[in-house]
């Protein structure tokens, strides 16, 4: 059995799920195209390849590997893309949530099911129907979890909306000793320099009491002054629109003081070594051009 545990997004990681690039499939179409980051690359011809994003997540493995981590890659599905682990489901605490994603990803859940039979059943859950929510969303803070959100109502316009009201309230209700704060996201379907997709395109904690931090990225700057004052302003990392655009706050923990980070974010990767971490630089270049990263490929269930 697997023993879940996760409280934060930083703590010494033991066992995680990666994605995986295997069998990815043809470039989608333009009306396939879930983000406007892909569809910018599948207009410009520059759509990444199966062979480079393959070689780009198993740069991402040898670090798991190098660290002693746990890892379990979802089972092949032909013709699929299956890199973004963290939208299909989320632990918290020792439960795990299966998102109810939008419909042509359910077998993404299928792939891992081998992985959640290792898990007590009782602490599997299924949200209802008109619960909307995704893994990359969900940022645990310790005492805190935060929910990245959408409250315009235009919200089932935007297939860029992937957590709604009903989602946070689900959280909300399920962990009644936790503090869940909501953030209202800034959302396009057409300029992906101006769509936090999830919360962890426009924010993530590194470390004990640090983050990354981009401040347009909230529809609210009250939103924005919440993690201001929870974070202190000397201990957030704000990075540019551009650097947003690259995703520069999609990058993932494997202990309080060692970042996976992407080899280009230069500005980033000083910070973090100049604040003490241990910055495991890989190439994740292709992969970003599907608006996701380093946080979107995994999905944690372990961590000290």
């Amino acid at each position: 059995m697997l023993q879940l545990n996760l409280q934060n997004e930083t703590s010494r990681l033991r066992a995680v799920v990666l994605g995986s690039a295997i069998n990815n499939g043809p470039t989608p179409s333009i009306e396939e195209a879930y983000d406007p980051k892909s569809l910018e690359h599948i207009l410009a011809g520059t759509y990444p390849v199966e062979a480079d994003m393959v070689k780009e997540m198993e740069a991402f493995n040898a670090v798991f590997q190098k660290y002693n981590v746990t890892v379990f890659r979802p089972e092949q599905i032909e013709n699929y893309n299956q890199i973004f682990a963290r939208d299909i489901g989320f632990v918290i605490d020792d439960i795990f949530i299966k998102a109810n994603i939008l419909p042509d990803r359910e077998r993404e859940l299928d792939a891992i099911q081998y992985v959640i039979d290792q898990i007590n059943p009782l602490k599997v859950i299924r949200p209802p129907e008109e619960v909307h929510i995704e893994g990359g969303d969900v940022m645990l803070w310790n005492n805190y979890i935060f929910i990245g959100t959408y409250k315009g109502s235009d919200y089932k316009d935007y297939i860029t909306a992937r957590t709604n009201w009903q989602g946070v309230e689900f959280i909300r209700n399920l962990f009644p000793n936790k503090i869940v704060k909501e953030f209202d996201l800034v959302k396009s379907k057409i300029e992906a320099r101006d769509n936090a997709l999830h919360l962890d395109c426009c924010f993530q904690p590194v470390g004990t009491n640090k983050g990354v931090i981009y401040k347009s990225g909230f529809r609210e700057e009250s939103d924005y002054l919440y993690l201001l004052n929870l974070f202190g302003k000397e201990n957030l990392f704000h990075i540019t629109r551009d650097e947003m655009y690259n995703m520069n706050s999609n990058v993932f923990s494997i202990a309080p003081d060692v970042v996976v980070s992407e080899r280009n974010f230069t500005r980033l990767n000083s910070w973090l070594r100049e604040n003490g971490f241990t910055v495991e630089e890989i190439p994740y270049a292709e992969i970003a051009k599907q608006e996701g990263l380093l946080r979107c490929s995994t999905l944690p269930l372990i961590r000290d």
